[in-house]
């Protein structure tokens, strides 16, 4: 796949997929890598005329064919058809593909499960590879809304929704009290969708005994504690939808779990495991069904979200990220992740580190000492856990010089939460400088 995800225009590159639809990982991707290498000169390589590569079926485009069949499996993702015939008629809602593949086949989706009553921002049904309308086409940040804000207000819809140019990745804004919109962060489109997915095969009778919830290491531990309400398990994964894949896979092949729901916080969602990657167009749909639920109550998506909260507790994610650029960057960051594996943080805001975990080893130790093999590939992360259910991962990015902090945490109330997370990001500003200027 030719694309630039949810990134600028500059990232514009290709992913690659195995038989299976998922991601590669790291061996296969890894071999491929081999081969880029061995070349002396990339635009040296020749290649193969594209008509010989067809007669060969070498290449094949994909047509209508494989749009009917994904489609006919997109039916099965909405859970109360009934519901989204009457009220998904009512609720207005505006979608955005921000320039990408989403503008066709999103629509086709909605159309075909019954969403009639949504609006399209028109400038970004375009298909624009300079993605001139936002600064960055990724739903995750809030300029990317800022057409289907103004359009939302024009038509008073209750949600606006939108997907990154790939359509593998949403974002969505729910309307408050006041009439203003509010972005969700991914960790709570995550949480809402699997709160509605549990009450409604719990519901049904249909909720599988060896049900398994699959999530990154650093998503919300919101969505492990409402699995867990259920009776059901939830797998930490590493960061990269194709180890939620991988895990699909071994549970397909060992029969031993049954897939309910995978996501990462990075806007990330897989509903049905008819592919093996984060699938926006799914999400679309379920989505635009919860908030029809919500709506059929007189309530919104902020509610629900809400409603969790004081269910569950308070959880708040944040994610900070320290460039270092120039040539010396990617010593630098070397350098910050050896100091923290020589000498492990401890204490953060007042609060104690209860254990600790270094994946680059596979090994996690309790306050004690005593050690446990983490059974997940070797990467190079660290995850502190806190005394009072914070936590913190500490991860160089794969693809841009910076390192990703990670905070988690949670309490009674919202405002008790944020100011938590304010004692802890302060103190962690002061640490991150420190590990810098050493």
């Amino acid at each position: 796949m030719i694309t630039a995800s949810h990134n600028p225009k500059q990232y514009n590159g290709f992913k690659i997929y195995g038989e299976d639809g998922g991601q590669m990982p790291p061996k296969e991707s890894d071999l491929i890598t081999s081969y880029i290498r061995k070349a002396d000169d990339l635009f040296d390589i020749k290649a193969i005329p594209e008509q010989q590569l067809r007669e060969q079926q070498i290449m094949n485009l994909i047509g209508e064919d494989v749009d009917a069949a994904y489609l006919e499996q997109v039916r099965t993702v909405n859970i109360d058809t009934d519901l989204v015939k009457t009220t998904g008629k009512s609720m207005k809602f505006v979608y955005t593909p921000l320039h990408g593949t989403g503008k066709v086949i999103a629509r086709r989706a909605l159309e075909m499960a019954g969403f009639s009553n949504y609006s399209v921002v028109p400038e970004q049904t375009i298909a624009d590879p300079e993605f001139s309308t936002v600064p960055f086409p990724n739903p995750e940040f809030p300029q990317a809304f800022d057409l289907a804000k103004a359009l939302g207000k024009k038509v008073d819809a209750d949600v606006l929704i939108a997907t990154d140019p790939d359509a593998d990745r949403l974002g969505a804004a729910v309307r408050l009290p006041n009439g203003d919109y509010q972005l969700l962060t991914g960790n709570q489109i995550a949480s809402v969708l699997l709160n509605y997915i549990l009450t409604a095969k719990q519901n049904a009778n249909e909720l599988p005994a060896n049900g398994r919830v699959v999530k990154s290491i650093v998503s919300t531990e919101l969505a492990t504690k409402i699995a867990s309400s259920f009776g059901i398990e939830t797998k930490n994964v590493l960061t990269g939808f194709k180890f939620i894949a991988e895990e699909i896979h071994n549970y397909e092949t060992n029969h031993g779990h049954t897939f309910l729901f995978g996501f990462e916080e990075s806007f990330g969602y897989l509903i049905r495991p008819f592919v093996r990657d984060k699938d926006a167009i799914q999400t679309v749909l379920l989505l635009a069904e919860v908030a029809a639920y919500y709506k059929n109550q007189g309530k919104t998506l902020y509610d629900g979200v809400q409603e969790m909260y004081a269910k569950y507790g308070y959880f708040t994610e944040k994610t900070v990220a320290k460039e270092f650029d120039g040539l010396d960057g990617k010593q630098k960051m070397a350098n910050i992740m050896n100091t923290l594996r020589t000498n492990p943080i401890t204490e953060l805001a007042g609060h104690k580190v209860v254990r600790h975990a270094d994946y680059s080893t596979a090994t996690q130790t309790e306050a004690d000492g005593s050690t446990t093999t983490i059974d997940l590939p070797k990467s190079n992360v660290l995850k502190y856990w806190f005394d009072d259910e914070t936590w913190l991962a500490v991860r160089p990015s794969g693809t841009e010089p910076k390192i990703k902090f990670y905070l988690g945490l949670v309490d009674e109330s919202e405002q008790a939460v944020q100011a938590k997370l304010n004692q802890f990001e302060k103190q962690l500003d002061i640490e991150i400088n420190n590990l810098i200027n050493d």
